[in-house]
């Protein structure tokens, strides 16, 4: 049977997943489950590509489209994660896919393509980025060990965490995690996610997403949203609040997030995308981890030049400080209608 190249539909969902989980390049956000996170919790449409043989899946790509007033029309894989591109079994299902991409870019009209390859890149020749690196970690299987790898002084950092009497709870709804989320993301001078994108994450991934949160007394000192992928774990969305600092409550909180993991049987640990050079990436590195370069390119179709939506774009830059000096209501009110631009 030949192969062939077609838009998935919601009946492929579970095959979808089955494929990915057991795909070695595939990763969280291959799921299927975010094609409906991105359209009903942002707005903006997805194409997912699947190629197959006598109904055996054989490759996927899923792709998210962004039409922003602020940095044009865009196709990704995948808008508002960290990692994406194609996934496939044989080089003849992976270049379908690349064909099928290239096509629909086209006949879009999008300013670029762009793929987020985490392990290598699918094109070396197209125009690419080395603004990001990601960390990642195996777990040793006996708790302890994994507290003695951390470098001491960021161990001890974890240690006055726990001195300070802070507490790990999990959480099964946003009621903690959303106001700290919304309060910490401005003080970073982003744009907020809507309370329903969250909702939909906790909704389509079930048991694959938990909310673990670091309390002092009842009080909430920070949350994070963790995704759980075959054996690895993966802190991804974080709030936390001004006072999180002088109590070390990052750092406790980061280690309880590897603590409960190794408990559970998890195996390796995905700290996620930082820029290069920022304090982001010194944190992570601090705790032991070495950075690994991720791999986005960028495929121009009305585009002159790779996009510069990050903050090493002045006009970026000046985004950021007029947004940390809005009121918090304001910025939260406003955000949502914001981050969907931003892919």
């Amino acid at each position: 049977m030949s192969l062939t190249v077609r838009n998935a539909v919601s009946a492929d969902a579970a095959a979808w997943d089955a494929y990915v989980l057991g795909a070695p390049a595939g990763t969280f956000f291959h799921r299927y489950g975010w094609r409906r996170v991105i359209e009903e919790g942002l707005g903006q449409p997805c194409h997912f590509l699947l190629a197959e043989r006598d109904g055996r899946i054989e490759g996927v790509l899923p792709l998210g489209e962004v039409r922003s007033a602020l940095f044009g029309h865009t196709l990704i894989s995948m808008p508002f994660c960290v990692y994406g591109g194609i996934v496939a079994d044989t080089t003849e299902a992976g270049e379908a896919l690349d064909r099928a991409a290239q096509a629909l870019a086209g006949k879009l009209g999008v300013g670029h393509l762009e793929y987020r390859d985490r392990d290598a890149p699918a094109h070396p020749e197209w125009p690419g980025s080395d603004l990001y690196a990601t960390f990642r970690k195996a777990l040793d299987p006996e708790v302890e060990k994994n507290l003695l790898e951390i470098p001491r002084k960021q161990r001890a950092m974890v240690r006055k965490g726990i001195k300070a009497g802070l507490k790990s709870e999990i959480d099964g709804d946003l009621r903690r995690f959303y106001p700290a989320f919304c309060e910490s993301w401005h003080r970073l001078g982003t744009p907020v996610f809507p309370r329903r994108y969250f909702h939909l994450v906790l909704e389509t991934f079930g048991d694959a997403v938990d909310i673990v949160t670091i309390t002092q007394d009842e009080w909430v000192v920070c949350t994070v949203m963790n995704f759980y992928f075959r054996d690895e774990v993966w802190p991804y969305f974080a709030g936390i609040t001004a006072e999180a600092r002088s109590l070390a409550g990052s750092d406790f909180m980061y280690w309880e997030v590897m603590r409960l993991a190794v408990e559970k049987g998890y195996k390796l640990f995905d700290f996620g995308r930082s820029k290069v050079g920022t304090g982001s990436w010194d944190f992570k590195h601090n705790w032991g981890f070495e950075p690994q370069p991720l791999h986005y390119g960028y495929h121009l179709v009305r585009a002159d030049a790779v996009p510069q939506n990050n903050p090493n774009n002045p006009k970026y830059r000046l985004f950021i400080k007029a947004w940390q000096r809005l009121p918090l209501p304001l910025a939260n009110f406003i955000g949502p209608h914001i981050i969907r631009n931003l892919g």
